[in-house]
This record gives structure tokens, sequence and C-alpha cells, in this order.
């Protein structure tokens, strides 16, 4: 570091920190609290249940997009400048969106909307780490972690609760009012970084790329599973223009003196690995938080808020564990924490791996606990390997890297268990069906029985057996779709275990174990 960097101290630190972390936060939760809410969307502005889903697409193109160029865009324009307007551009479309009484028009404000808040989210994490001297980096990464983690898992819930005693328009509403405090003191307490340059040329090349890459990229993983992926020959094309533009922005980027996207960063070994542990957390994270609620919702018989306030007690239980964990392991060599995190979420799913049609919420109780707290060794330290050793502009353009694969990743992660699940469900329904045919003993007296109910409840003979052949029918449905989510967890557990390997390579300067060594 320059001997003349200067740190914010004192109250105007935290007002700092806590500014940008809830700007952070409000983004976050805006990208989960519309889900709960698209089926009175739909019905309000006369919209079916396909092109609902561009409300939640848009935003996550436009928040892709822009989260890698943000480095570039602060520097353009100014740190300070680029946070704040992000902040009223952000509240300004929430206020529009809240209004928007035409489907296309509320696309139009979400994807803006998204751009905007894809600015806030690597810029406020850059702003909260450099906000701290490299001896206190593990308390900037604490205190974004706390704030990344809690974030979604409030969204559906304040969504649901909102949705249910207003109405979907104030989900966009409460924006209104925290964004004007936010923008207020981000302009006061942001300042610009002292050895940010203004780039002498816009990459205008580079930026196109980048958006053609991201966007149709996003759009293969969010619209795939609605068009049945590759068969569908708009994905197709979606993720041909997606490879194409990644390759001509990659080659763009490496020759050209004034890159949109500072790629050269990777020659940091440990900003290679932390991205590469973020991408493949984001996709075991996601996946994971996507396949619950339809487990508890669709197997189960839980309600949506009865789903997201059981997930709100692991969450806060996790950022006990960020705490916790900080001090048990103040002077632990980085890579500790974080296998011992993976081991902690490891044992936590193999138990949700074995659920049955009887299992209750207490069944899912302390797995879940346990599940978080391991998440809460794993998550700050993640941050901490990809950008600790960076600061300054190298921090910002680092930043929105380590941003974009963990978004990406969460983004796969759902993609990926849809299709397993779609794939193994059809796998686990040829194996129960196959087990009951009419020479089966207890499949035939499991047919009698219910036929003689239907019999005694005043249908027909051949009435009886048709419902009781549906019943049974319903029952193998249910079955192999509580089988598919098992397997998916047992999965994702196989899969957190080849992240270890990936963080042995990690490496850690002698004799300091609080951050990571960029040789």
């Amino acid at each position: 570091m320059t001997a003349e960097t200067q740190y914010p101290t004192g109250a105007a630190r935290w007002i700092l920190v806590l500014t940008c972390v809830a700007c952070a936060v409000m983004e976050l939760i805006d990208s989960t609290i519309v889900n709960v809410s698209l089926r009175e969307i739909s019905g309000n502005i006369g919209a079916s249940v396909t092109e609902i889903g561009w409300v939640s697409t848009a935003y996550g193109i436009g928040n892709v997009i822009v989260i890698p160029l943000s480095g570039m865009l602060a520097n353009l324009i100014g740190r300070r400048l680029y946070f704040t307007s992000s902040v009223v551009v952000f509240t300004l479309t929430s206020l529009l969106c809240g209004l928007s009484s035409n489907l296309w028009v509320l696309v139009l404000w979400r994807l803006i909307q998204g751009v905007a808040g894809g600015g806030l989210l690597s810029t406020a994490m850059s702003i909260v780490l450099g906000a701290f001297p490299p001896e206190q980096a593990k308390t900037g990464f604490l205190t974004f972690a706390l704030g990344i983690m809690i974030g979604p898992i409030f969204g559906p819930v304040l969504g649901g609760f909102i949705t249910d005693t207003l109405s979907w328009h104030w989900i966009f509403f409460v924006n209104v009012p925290l964004g004007i405090i936010g923008a207020v003191l981000s302009w006061k307490y942001i300042t610009d970084l002292p050895d940010a340059v203004r780039p002498p040329k816009i990459d205008w090349a580079g930026i196109a790329f980048i958006a053609l890459a991201l966007g149709s990229l996003q759009y293969v993983l969010e619209e795939g599973s609605i068009h049945d992926w590759f068969d569908s020959a708009e994905i197709r094309t979606f993720f041909a223009i997606s490879i194409c533009s990644f390759i001509a922005f990659v080659w763009r980027e490496l020759t050209t003196d004034h890159p949109a996207v500072e790629l050269r960063l990777y020659k940091n070994y440990n900003l290679v690995l932390g991205n590469l542990i973020g991408m493949m957390y984001g996709i075991m994270a996601n996946g994971t938080l996507f396949i619950f609620p339809l487990l508890a919702q669709v197997s189960l018989g839980w309600t949506a808020t009865q789903t997201g306030a059981f997930l709100i007690s692991g969450g806060v239980v996790g950022a006990i564990g960020m705490i916790l964990g900080k001090k048990l392991f103040a002077n632990a060599n980085i890579k500790t924490p974080m296998i011992a995190g993976l081991i902690i979420v490891i044992i936590s799913l193999i138990p949700m791996a074995f659920t049955s049609p009887d299992s209750t919420r207490d069944n899912f109780f302390w797995p879940f606990i346990v599940r978080n707290l391991g998440v809460a060794l794993v998550a700050p330290n993640m941050i901490g390997i990809a950008v600790g050793t960076l600061r300054g502009k190298d921090l910002a353009q680092a930043t929105g890297l380590s941003t974009m694969t963990r978004q990406l990743g969460g983004a796969i992660g759902v993609a990926l268990i849809s299709i397993y699940t779609t794939r193994n469900s059809a796998f686990v329904r040829s194996n129960l069906v196959g087990h009951i045919t009419t020479y089966n003993t207890v499949t035939q007296e499991r047919v009698d029985g219910m036929t003689q109910h239907f019999i005694s409840a005043g249908f027909a003979t051949d009435e009886a057996n048709k419902a009781a052949h549906q019943m049974l029918d319903a029952s193998v449905s249910s079955q192999q779709t509580l089988l598919s989510y098992n397997h998916g967890f047992m999965t994702f557990a196989f899969l957190f275990a080849l992240c270890i390997p990936v963080i042995m390579l990690i490496k850690t300067p002698k004799g300091n174990n609080a951050a990571a060594d960029a040789h």
C-alpha cells in the first residue's frame, strides 16, 4: 500500500460500511422478493405464466451484465458518483416498477433496475473491503458476508408478507425511502479511489462482447427449463451467441491497452482459486436452497410462508456462526475454517437425503442449523481468498469478477439441479413402476383395499377400480419426486467434498495466516 492511503475511522467508517451493506442487501432482497409474488402480478396485469417469468429474467440479465464492468465504470465517473447514481437509479426504477400496469413496461424497468443493482452489489463489496487496512481485512470480509448471506433468505418471506397484507406494488415501493436514505449517506461518506485513473479510451467492443456473452448465458440458464433446454433452437442460438461472444471478449481484453475488464488480474493465483471456489460454492449453495422449498412444498405440503420462515431461523444462526467463527479461527490458517465448514455442510446434507413422506419440520431443523453454521465458516473466507491481497482499483475490478462468478455459479446451480431432478425423476419412476404389477402380491392387496374403500363410498365397481389405480399412480408420483430431491441432496454432498482439494491448493504467506498470498 502507498504511504498516502487513508482509511475511514470511527463512526464514519461504520456509517460507510453499513450504508454499503444495506444497499447490497436491498439489491439481493429484490432479486428474490419478486418470485413469490409473480402469480399475483400476472393476474393483475394480465400476463401468462410463461410471460411473467420475464420479470425475474430481465432483472437477472441486467444484473449479471454490469457486475464485471462496475470497476471500469467506477474509474470512469468516480466511485462516489457511480455508487450514488446506482442507488438513485435503483430507487427510481423501483418506484416505476410498482406503478407499472403493463407487463413489458414492468420488464423494461426491471432490466434497468437489474443494471443499477449489479453496480450496487460489486461496488459495495469493494468499498467495504477497502475501508479496512490489511491487518483488519477479516472484519471487512465478515461484515459483507453477513449481508450477502441474510439478504436472499429474507427476500421471499418479506415478499410473501407484503403481498398478502398490502399488494404486490409494495414490494417495490418499500425500496423508495430506503433508497433515498442510502443515496444521501453514499454521497456524504463514500470517497473516490486515490489511485483510480480515468480510462483515456472506452472499450466499447469489450463492453458489447461481455454484455452479449453474459446476457445470453443468463437467458439460457433462466429460460432453459421452460424451453426444454437444447431441444429448443432458441436456447441453442443464445448459447452459441454466448460462447462466441465470450471468446471474442477474452481475445479483446487481452489485446487492448485499455480493457473494460482487467482479465490480467487472473495472474493472481489466489484470485483464480477464490473465483473457482466461489463458482463451485454458488452452484451448490443455490442448488440446495432451490430444491429445499420444492421438497417442502411439493412433497411435504408446506406453505410458502412456512418454508420462508423456516429458512430465516437457519440464516440467523448462520450470521451468529460467522461471528463465532471469526473468534474461534482468529489465528488459524485460512484453509482450516473453510475445510471444517465444508465437512459440516456435507454432514448436514446426508440426513436430508433420507427424507420420507412422514418427515416434519423437526426432521429438517437441526440439519439446516448445522448447514448454516458450516456455510458461516466458508463464505467470508471465500471472499478473503479471492480479493484479500488486493487494494485500490485492482480491488474494485477483482470484486466485480468475484461477484460475477458467484452469481453465475448460483444461476448454473439452479439450472443443473433442475435438469438433474427432471432426469432423475424419470429414472426413479421407471424403477418404482417395475415393482408394481398384477403379479405382485403387495400391489394387488393395496389396489383391492383401495377399491373396496371406494365401493363402500358408493362408487360402481369399475369406477372404484379406476380410482384405486389413479390413487396408486399419485402415490408413485409423490414418491418419485421425493426420492429425486433426496438424490439431489446426496449429490450436492458429494460435490461439496470436491471443493476440499481445491482449497488445499490455496497459498498462504508464511507467518501470516489471515490473508492469502498473491503469488
